[in-house]
């Protein structure tokens, strides 16, 4: 199956990347591309909703784990949401569950997020 890649501000230094697919060794390159040019931006928070995506291999983690990074280096937030199941296993297979701020619905993560910039504005009062 192929993949494709949107990104989306949902609020501004908010992007969402939208993958719909399968995200293999054949079509990572796409979403690493797609990730990278976000990433050259004031990004604040890269969100992965991982709704539309329906097979991940060791060549999607690494594209994941990378944006990790990434946004970890820029004192940014980096989350996952929607996983399906079979993709989720994955993520459980090697553990990485833990280390990944998941959420399983966009409106569990836009209620973090609005509790995240609540705080932020109480602490600055």
């Amino acid at each position: 199956m192929q993949l494709t890649v949107t990104v989306a501000e949902k609020k501004p230094g908010i992007f969402m990347v939208l993958p719909v697919g399968s995200i293999s060794a054949d079509t990572c390159g796409l979403l690493e591309e797609k990730v990278d040019s976000t990433l050259q931006g004031a990004v604040k928070t890269l969100i992965v909703d991982m709704e539309g995506v329906n097979y991940l291999s060791s060549a999607g983690i690494r594209v994941i784990f990378k944006s990790q990074k990434a946004m970890k280096q820029k004192d940014g937030q980096f989350l996952m949401t929607n996983l399906q199941p079979q993709v989720k296993k994955v993520f459980e297979i090697i553990n990485a569950l833990p280390t990944l701020k998941v959420f399983s619905s966009v409106q569990e993560l836009d209620r973090y997020l609005d509790q995240m910039q609540r705080r932020v504005i109480e602490e600055a009062d």
